[in-house]
């Protein structure tokens, strides 16, 4: 029997609907951070003495520059996920962009966006 050379339909399906979860849940989490950087929910601190405003606003920066970090890799997960699912749309998903050989399913489940096999990702030939 033959190397098989792609993922049969249902193993396919398997695969996206393991991705739209991580796809929904990872929106939601884009959307908890874009609303702290945006400080949507009214928790300023306009009222407080002006020693401690100081203090607070470093910290709220701090957090708001970390914040728009995580935001930023966020997006970039919410962007592979995506790739992943035109890549199941065509029938390409799940083949090692290096070796042309399919990616373990143990790795896809745990990486669903990945596009090398772990030996090609840990950079051994």
């Amino acid at each position: 029997m033959s190397e098989k050379t792609r993922y049969s339909d249902e193993e396919l399906q398997e695969f996206k609907e393991i991705i739209l979860k991580k796809l929904e849940k990872a929106q939601q989490d884009y959307e908890l951070l874009k609303s702290s950087i945006m400080n949507t929910d009214g928790n300023d601190i306009s009222d407080t003495s002006p020693t401690f405003k100081v203090l607070e606003e470093g910290a709220s920066t701090l957090s708001k520059e970390e914040a728009g970090q995580l935001a930023q890799r966020q997006m970039k997960f919410i962007q592979h996920l995506q790739n992943a699912l035109i890549r199941i749309e065509n029938k390409t998903y799940g083949i090692c962009r290096e070796t042309g050989k399919l990616i373990p399913k143990e790795r896809l489940r745990a990486v669903p966006h990945a596009t090398l096999g772990i030996d090609q990702k840990l950079g051994k030939k």
